[in-house]
């Protein structure tokens, strides 16, 4: 049975959520160092760390700070994050519409396992972020903080005090929203459908004061050659990131997939071929995928799983599991929480 491609994020962005710890208090070589990982791994040029192991190291610290909470503070976040050259893009840009854009194109540079969106509406747009690829369920505290991270950086790329018009979690409430509130400077909702932030039209039309088409084409191309070192620019790719958009909608069609990535039809299946690779193995992959990450995460039935997947039914579900797995879909979901449970090791208490 193939595996499903291993997804990662940079080690430049983590050194920064480890230095965003030790700000917090927390002893990083200890933290590391629990976690079974090789500090050097991150110096090393083009480093790039597997997602479960960002999980685990978030979970880690989560469990020695006490604290639900951990990173969810303004100045934490606009001081210890990482962009690198995405975020040198993003600042060359005209304006915050045409920076989100670049964030949503160059974010595998950042993180593979990170999708990233900008999606209009009547009164601007959400910043939408999800996380997918890992075996364990993403730390809620690890989204909160990317998504406060993109708040401040659209704060200091319009040099003005922007506030997001809503903010919603799919996570449960917690038993005190109040420092989420404080952070993100509005009302949050939870248990919503998506990770997002809305950013009113006027913000996103703010003209950057940093603009400079040369330099941002430059730093594009820099990017572009990441994306392809990162196996990001083939057509595979992009079509499972369209399938992986429309599937709460049904399963789409190849015809429609093409229609969203702006191609013919008969253009997308020739460049498939090219690759060696059907439309509906990507769909299957894909499927197998967000499979994984939809069963580790408690909020979501085996119904509701089933119609994220686009299944017209919760037998045909039930099948597919049973064949990307070997189990069903009940036994597989308590297989990965076991593993979740087991992947954190146990801690002194908090001071």
């Amino acid at each position: 049975m193939p595996q499903p491609e291993l997804r990662t994020s940079s080690a430049a962005w983590l050194e920064g959520v480890l230095s965003m710890f030790e700000a917090e208090g927390l002893d990083v070589p200890s933290l590391l160092r629990d976690a079974g990982f090789d500090p050097d791994s991150l110096h090393r040029q083009n480093a790039r760390i597997p997602v479960d192991e960002v999980s685990v190291l978030w979970q880690l610290a989560v469990a020695r700070a006490g604290r639900p909470t951990l990173g969810l503070h303004r100045d934490l976040a606009a001081t210890h994050s990482k962009l690198g050259t995405v975020g040198h893009a993003m600042a060359c840009s005209a304006d915050l519409g045409a920076a989100l854009a670049r964030l949503a194109r160059y974010m595998p540079v950042i993180s593979d396992a990170t999708g990233f969106s900008v999606q209009p509406e009547a009164r601007g747009a959400w910043m939408v972020m999800e996380h997918t690829g890992g075996r364990l369920p993403i730390p809620r505290q690890r989204v909160e903080y990317a998504l406060l991270t993109m708040l401040m950086q659209c704060r200091w790329l319009t040099r003005r005090a922007l506030q997001p018009l809503a903010m919603e979690f799919a996570y449960p409430a917690p038993a005190d929203a109040r420092l989420h509130r404080e952070a993100f400077g509005c009302e949050v909702r939870f248990d919503a459908p998506a990770n997002r932030m809305l950013i009113a039209a006027a913000d996103l039309g703010t003209p950057l004061p940093t603009h400079h088409p040369e330099l941002g084409g430059m730093q594009e191309q820099l990017l572009d050659s990441q994306l392809d070192r990162l196996g990001q620019t083939t057509t595979s790719s992009l079509v499972c990131a369209e399938i992986a958009r429309r599937l709460p909608q049904g399963e789409p069609r190849r015809q429609d997939v093409a229609a969203g990535l702006g191609l013919a039809e008969r253009t997308l299946q020739r460049r498939l071929q090219e690759e060696s690779v059907s439309f509906q193995a990507l769909l299957d992959r894909t499927r197998r995928e967000l499979a994984q990450q939809y069963l580790a995460q408690q909020r979501h039935t085996l119904t509701d799983v089933a119609d994220l997947l686009g299944f017209v039914d919760s037998s045909n579900f039930f099948r597919a599991c049973k064949r990307w797995f070997g189990v069903p879909p009940a036994q597989y979901r308590t297989r990965l929480w076991r593993a979740d449970s087991a992947a954190v090791p146990r801690l002194p208490a908090a001071a």
